[in-house]
C-alpha cells in the first residue's frame, strides 16, 4: 500500500513517515521496482499502543514485535488479522519453543524460523489451531555470534525438512545485517540472502512459491530494497528514539 495520510493527521510521526515513504519510493525507482512491492513493517517494540494507533491512522497496517509477551499485550489492545482487526502483527524476534503456542495465537506472520525443531513446533501448533502460518526462515548472513539465525551451512537440511510441514506457509527468508555506519558496507549481506533465496526456490519444489525477503531496518533499508527486500522493518526512524 502506498502511504497517503489524511490531511487532518499531522505530527512528528507523520513527518517521519512521509520521509520514510519518500525514501522507499526513490529506492524502488532506482531498483526498477513498483512501490507496491515493498511492505513497511513498523517495529513497535517498546512503543506504546497510542503510537501504534497514530501510525494506523496514517495508513500503516503492518507492525513487528521482538518479544512474545509484548506482542500478546499489544494484540489484546489492537487486534490483528486473526481477530478480524486491521493490524497485521509480525513476530520478528527470536522464539523459544515454550512460547510457540502464544505466537501462533497472536502473530499473523513469523519472521524468525531458525531451526527445524522450532519449525516443527510451529507446524504442530498451527495445525492444532487450524492455521497455516506465514513464516520466514531467518539466516545469519553476517556471521555474528550475537545474532540469531541459521548458519548458511545449515540452511539446506532445514529447507529440506520443511517439505512435510503443512502448517507453515514459507514466504521467504529474513536476515539482520551487521551494524554499519555506511549502509553500502552491508549490501553484500543482503545480496547473499537474495542468492540463497533464489537458489532455494530453484532447488526445492516445496519452496518454489516463495516470494518475500524480509531485510533492511532504519539505517539500511534503502540498500535492502535495491537488493530485493519485500519487507523492511523500521522502528526508530518512524517512532523516534527509544528511551
Amino acid at each position: 500500500m502506498v502511504f497517503s495520510p489524511p490531511e487532518r493527521v499531522r505530527g512528528p510521526l507523520i513527518s517521519r513517515l512521509e520521509a520514510i515513504e519518500s525514501r522507499i519510493v526513490r529506492a524502488c525507482e532506482r531498483a526498477g521496482r513498483p512501490r507496491s512491492a515493498v511492505t513497511l513493517v513498523a517495529v513497535s517494540k517498546t512503543y506504546p499502543a497510542s503510537a501504534i494507533r497514530e501510525a494506523m491512522a496514517a495508513g500503516v497496517r503492518h507492525f513487528g514485535e521482538n518479544r512474545v509477551q509484548e506482542l500478546k499485550q499489544k494484540v489484546e489492545e489492537i487486534p490483528g488479522g486473526l481477530a478480524g482487526g486491521e493490524a497485521v502483527w509480525h513476530m520478528i524476534g527470536h522464539i523459544q519453543r515454550n512460547k510457540v503456542r502464544d505466537v501462533v495465537a497472536c502473530a499473523d506472520a513469523v519472521h524468525s524460523v531458525d531451526s527445524l525443531r522450532l519449525a516443527e513446533e510451529l507446524n504442530d501448533r498451527a495445525l492444532a489451531a487450524g492455521r497455516h502460518i506465514p513464516c520466514f526462515v531467518q539466516v545469519n548472513v553476517s556471521g555474528e555470534a550475537s545474532k540469531f539465525g541459521l548458519d548458511p551451512e545449515a540452511l539446506d537440511p532445514l529447507l529440506a525438512g520443511l517439505a512435510p510441514l503443512d502448517g507453515l506457509q514459507v514466504q521467504g527468508f529474513m536476515t539482520l545485517a551487521s551494524p554499519a555506519a555506511n549502509p553500502e558496507s552491508v549490501r553484500p549481506e543482503f545480496r547473499m540472502l537474495r542468492e540463497f533465496y533464489e537458489q532455494a526456490r530453484t532447488r526445492y519444489a516445496h519452496l518454489a512459491g516463495m516470494h518475500a525477503l524480509s531485510m533492511g531496518m532504519s539505517g539500511d533499508f534503502e540498500v535492502a530494497i535495491e537488493e530485493g527486500a519485500t519487507h523492511v522493518r523500521i522502528g526508530s526512524a518512524l517512532f523516534g528514539s527509544r528511551s
